[in-house]
């Protein structure tokens, strides 16, 4: 009869229950990167949209001897178009943008909450080039 058991195949469920607190410990660790990856990849779309308004800027400067697209703010989800410059905001943006522009200076700021929480990300360009993140949605 005891031959009988031991001749079984399969797991008992102490080695069950390692495993999955083993699972569990590994998830725990991985979650939280993997939310703060793709939250840094979210924020790719300001720094690439920031910069182009930037170049753009310039050249509005260099033809017109002035920056253009003063007061407009794009709001997030909507797009919308920098007319002046030439810069078209997608409606799946994911961040609120705003044009604050004069003779010999301007800035863009794009904010928006990437995950939900209290903290706003938010990006600024100005007529310098300095590219500005604070505060930082990712370090909160």
């Amino acid at each position: 009869m005891f031959s009988r058991i031991h001749n079984r195949k399969g797991f008992t469920l102490i080695e069950l229950m390692i495993v999955v607190v083993i699972i569990g410990i590994l998830a725990a660790l991985a979650i939280p990167r993997f939310m703060q990856a793709t939250t840094k990849s979210k924020q790719s779309e300001a720094k690439q949209l920031l910069k182009r308004i930037y170049t753009m800027q310039r050249a509005y400067r260099q033809e017109y001897n002035t920056y253009g697209d003063n007061g407009v703010i794009i709001p997030a989800f909507t797009g919308g178009r920098f007319q002046q410059i030439g810069v078209e905001v997608q409606s799946t943006a994911r961040y609120q943008y705003a044009m604050v522009a004069a003779i010999d200076a301007f800035t863009c700021t794009a904010t928006g909450n990437l995950d939900d929480d209290p903290t706003i990300d938010t990006w600024t360009i100005d007529h310098t080039g300095l590219l500005n993140n604070d505060p930082n949605d990712v370090t909160g």
